[in-house]
Parts: structure tokens; sequence; C-alpha cells
């Protein structure tokens, strides 16, 4: 590896024109808030499970079959709007995203009001394809903005707005259904739980003006030009990629299919944490969502996976020259691992700790494999493509996870929950160590 006389991040920092940081930063911040309320508008459902589930008297398995569409939607969505998000920019993708996830939120909890599952099924589809413009478009914007030596870094700071919206969600849901005293004055009485979906879609509209207002898809669109001087990746200005071109380029390229199933096995893993584990501890350990256990976990969760994305991303670009398989195939391994031993656990303490754990190990991979690699693959004329098609991967891999999950839990329990999930661990390792040994995730270029 050799030694290193300064990070990438310091490098490039030396090289930047005046003001160009400061703008970077504003620029970043309102993407990052955007996708934030995304998540706020996604993860509602991991509180609203148990009541709706009580209200409606249904199964684990139609409880899953909600999950599945939606993220089955999602998946088709990130091939198909990571597509044109290379040629609409990613400023125009994710006010899509947001205009559309601000409706499917609204109808959700307005279904409230008949409770038929092809209707929740359907809704929850829809926001999954929606919020599919999320990603690519935040992916599109930040691969004109950042250098290539800086993107593992990157991705771990994709990885910390990600668990900022998972953060709200985990203190604000729980206490809207328990009810709260805002400032020590105002009391404010259990809310129903579409509640759960009507306030996020309230933030996102708010956050999607500021969108408008302050964010640029290029540095050239502030003035900035020549910023990232001899790379290739930034030669040509122009970020909107022209479709077929685009599409041959990702397409034909294996590593992107290699990436795309190790990032289905994550999937697999992660929505099985995010999606279940309020219901899991509320059923096993018979915690209330106010309980203090509970609220530590609410915010450990979102902690330990920011800091494994920007552990892993830094580590990355940092010891690997910015090769992400070596660093994922040893993050499965270390996962797998967490796995067995958590089979192993009975009380409720060491379920927080190995839930903790988990979250640390497959929030490191979905940063690594999503936006890092799919920067490196695409570069920024191709780069919202190539995360759509590895990102859809992992919400087919969590459709077909969550549907096998919730057979699972009907018949054998939760006892069978963390043995479930360790093939998807094993198999995300091996398919990580097979192109551990490349130095580019490009396709060679033609003779």
């Amino acid at each position: 590896m050799g030694n290193v006389d300064a990070t990438p991040a310091a490098e490039e920092a030396a090289k930047l024109p005046p003001g160009f940081r400061q703008r970077r930063g504003l620029n970043w911040a309102v993407v990052g808030l955007m996708y934030t309320s995304y998540y706020l508008c996604r993860y509602n459902f991991s509180y609203a499970n148990k009541p709706i589930a009580d209200e409606f008297h249904f199964s684990y398995e139609q409880m899953s079959t909600i999950l599945s569409w939606n993220f089955f939607a999602y998946g088709c969505g990130q091939i198909i709007n990571g597509l044109l998000t290379d040629r609409i920019g990613g400023k125009n993708a994710m006010l899509i995203g947001a205009f559309g996830t601000i409706v499917a939120n609204v109808l959700f909890g307005a279904a409230s009001f008949w409770g038929l599952l092809s209707w929740f099924s359907l809704l929850w589809a829809l926001n999954g394809y929606v919020q599919s413009f999320g990603a690519p478009g935040f992916i599109k914007i930040n691969s004109a903005w950042f250098s290539e030596k800086a993107r593992g870094t990157f991705a771990g700071i994709f990885g910390f707005m990600i668990n900022l919206g998972r953060f709200v969600a985990n203190k604000v849901l729980p206490a809207l259904l328990a009810g709260f005293v805002f400032l020590g004055m105002w009391h404010v009485p259990p809310q129903h739980w579409r509640v759960l979906f009507w306030l996020p879609a309230a933030v996102a509209s708010v956050v999607a003006v500021l969108l408008v207002v302050f964010v640029r898809d290029t540095p050239e669109q502030c003035g900035y030009q020549n910023v990232f001087r001899g790379e290739a990746d930034h030669a040509d200005t122009n970020a909107r990629g022209e479709l077929g071109l685009v599409f041959r380029q990702i397409v034909s390229n294996y590593v992107v299919w290699i990436m795309a199933l190790a990032y289905a096995c994550t999937g697999a893993v992660r929505q099985a944490i995010d999606q279940w584990f309020p219901r899991y501890f509320q059923e096993v350990h018979h915690l209330n969502m106010t309980d203090a256990k509970f609220q530590w976990l609410g915010f450990l969760i979102p902690f330990v996976a920011s800091a494994g994305s920007l552990t892993t991303g830094w580590i990355s670009d940092r010891f690997f020259h910015s090769r992400r398989a070596p660093v994922a195939a040893g993050v499965y391994i270390t996962e797998v691992l967490v796995l067995l031993i958590a089979t192993q656990v009975t009380t409720v303490n060491w379920a927080l700790v190995f839930f903790v754990l988990v979250a640390f190990t497959v929030n490191s991979t979905h940063s690594l494999l999503g936006p890092a690699a799919a920067m490196d693959i695409g570069g920024r004329k191709a780069a919202a493509f190539a995360s759509g098609c590895i990102d859809a991967f992992q919400y087919f891999g969590a459709a077909v996870a969550t549907q096998g999950l919730g057979w699972v839990l009907e018949n054998k329990g939760w006892g069978y929950y963390f043995y479930y999930l360790v093939p998807f661990g094993v198999l995300g390792g091996i398919l990580m160590w097979s192109i551990a040994h490349r130095k580019s995730l490009k396709k060679p270029a033609a003779a």
C-alpha cells in the first residue's frame, strides 16, 4: 500500500478555487437534507408495521407483501430512473421523486380509512418507485462536485445523510405514537399511525422548495470551471449522458453485475434489520417504543451505521487506493460472524448489542457498493445509471428475502430470524472476494 503523505481530501482542498468548498457545502447540505426527508417518508413504515397489523389483523406474510411490493417497485425504478437521471440531471430527478413520495405518503395515511391490503400494497409500491429517483439524483449531482480521489469519503458522508433521516425517524415517530410534551409546555396526545406518513410528507415539501432555490447540478453552473484538472472523469464538463452510450457502457461491464448481486445480499440483511427491528423488540422482548433501551437502540443503529459508512469509505480511499471490493469483502465476513453469534442471544441487552453490530456491517457495504462504486464505474456522465443498476438489486434482494422472512416468522417464529440472514452475508463476501484484486472497476477501453 505504501506511505501516503496526505489524504485525498487534503490534496483536493489545496487545489480548489476560492469559495468553491463553501458553495459545494451549501449544495451538498440541501441535497443531503432532501435525501434525509426521503428516508423519513420510507422508514416510517417500520414503526407503523405493528399498529397496521394490529388494526387490520394482517399476518406477517401480509405485512411482508406490502414491503416486498415496495422493494420490487423501487428496484425497477432504480434501473429506469437511473438511466433517465443521467439525461435529465440529478436536481430534476430529485424533485420528481420528492413530489411523488409526498403524494404517496399522504394517500397511504388516508388509506387507513379503508384498510385494504391491496390498496396499501399499491400505494407503498408507488412510493417505492418514485423514491427510486432519489439515490441516482443524489449521486449524479455529487459525482460532478467531488474529485475521483475523494468519492469513498463522499460515500461515507452519503451514508451519514441516510442515517440522519433514520435517526430523526427513530426519535420522532415513536414519540408521535406514544404522545409527548413539547418544550415542557404543550402536551401532544398519542397520534394515530397515519400521522407517521403525513408529517414526513410535510417535511419533504419544505425541503423540496430549498432544493429548487439552492441546488445546482454541476460546479460549472455556479461559475467554477476546470475544478478537477487532470481527472479524465471531469474532462468533459457536460454531465448529461447520451442514453444509448450510457446504457452500453454500464450494461456491458460484468463488474456492475457482480456488484449488483452482492448488493442484493446487502439489501436482504439491511431491510430485514431496518424494517423489522421495532417489531422484533416489541414481540420478543416486550419493549414499548418509549422504553429507554429502545430509545438507545433508535439512536445507536443510525449512529453506528454512519460510523461504518464513514470509516470504510475512508479506509478504501486511504489504504486501498479507492478500491472498494477488498474492504467490502472483509465487512461481509465480519457480518457473517456477527450473525452467527447473534443466533445464540437470548437476553434483551445482548440482542441490542448485536442489532447494533449488524447495522454497522450492513451499512458499511451499503455505502461502499452503492454510491462509491457506482461513481467509480460510471463517472459523472453515467453515475446515475450505474447506481440504478447496482442499487436495484439491493431492493430485488430485499423483496425476495422479505417475502421469505415473512413466511419464516409466520411458520417458524423469531428464533430463526438471524439464521435466515447468514447465507446472504456469505454470498456477498464470496462475490466481493472474486473482484478484490481489480485496480479499476471501469470496463477497459476498446482498442
